[in-house]
């Protein structure tokens, strides 16, 4: 697969967290958070309903306030980063599928906020679009309306969408939800070329394989951080009982046969 982003510049890790809290309004929903996420690996965000998931990916993108603490996002203070440096794939597609919109327009769309007021897309922006598609598996389908693709097909469209500007992190939130078997696999090795061109990313989900086979670090989130690191350090049994309230054991054993499993197909 052709790489179609730039050589990733060397800089400081994408992000950084000190002992940061995150609140909406006066009421804080998230506390004491701390850890980085090294250029060209993943994190992955496990946790209960209402852990913190989500407001943390929405602080990164300077969405929610960050009310003690440090954050830092490609070195700047979140929601100040560089422009089209860090990409967000939603759970849900926030596109109408009836919009009369082809799926090459749809992936241009992530090149907006690069163009410029009245700025027309023009060559070199189709190019990179075809180029993000051809990177996700879906160039054959560029000119078809978005909305006539299965759910997996979209997702990995709003993918190629990130991709297109060429951020330094991606955050994913619950990107396997609901997908075939298929679109699973295709969006597992999405991100496995992504890490490999240098791309950071930072993926909420409740499936601990999902954690184990695409993710180097974690973060288990229970209103508080419970624990950030290493994924082998963090996805062990004394840690997710503190997050899922003393049914870490069982869920741990779940994940461990389901990876044996997976190893003997």
């Amino acid at each position: 697969m052709t790489d179609p982003r730039d050589p990733a510049p060397a800089s400081a890790e994408p992000v950084v967290m000190e002992d940061a809290s995150f609140s909406y309004g006066s009421s804080t929903v998230l506390t004491g958070v701390s850890g980085q996420v090294p250029a060209g690996q993943a994190l992955a965000l496990v946790g209960p309903n209402g852990s913190g998931k989500t407001t943390l990916m929405r602080a990164l993108l300077g969405i929610v306030s960050v009310s003690a603490g440090r954050v830092r996002v490609n070195a700047a203070v979140p929601g100040r980063a560089p422009r089209g440096s860090v990409g967000y794939v939603p759970q849900v597609s926030d596109l109408d599928p009836t919009f009369p919109v082809t799926v090459r327009e749809v992936v241009q769309m992530g090149m907006y906020s690069q163009l410029g007021i009245l700025r027309r897309p023009g060559s070199r922006t189709r190019r990179r679009a075809m180029e993000a598609l051809e990177s996700v598996g879906l160039a054959d389908r560029a000119e078809l309306r978005f909305g006539t693709l299965s759910g997996g097909q979209q997702q990995r469209v709003l993918v190629a969408r990130c991709v297109a500007a060429r951020p330094r992190l991606i955050l994913l939130d619950e990107p396997f939800n609901g997908l075939d078997q298929p679109n699973r696999e295709a969006l597992l090795s999405i991100i496995t070329d992504l890490k490999e061109w240098g791309v950071s990313l930072i993926i909420s989900t409740h499936d601990l394989v999902l954690a184990q086979e695409t993710c180097e670090q974690a973060a288990l989130l229970a209103g508080r951080q419970i624990a950030f690191g290493p994924r082998d350090e963090v996805l062990v049994a004394r840690y997710i009982d503190e997050a899922y309230g003393g049914h870490g054991t069982t869920r741990l054993l779940g994940l461990r046969s389901a990876a044996e499993a997976g190893e003997s197909q």
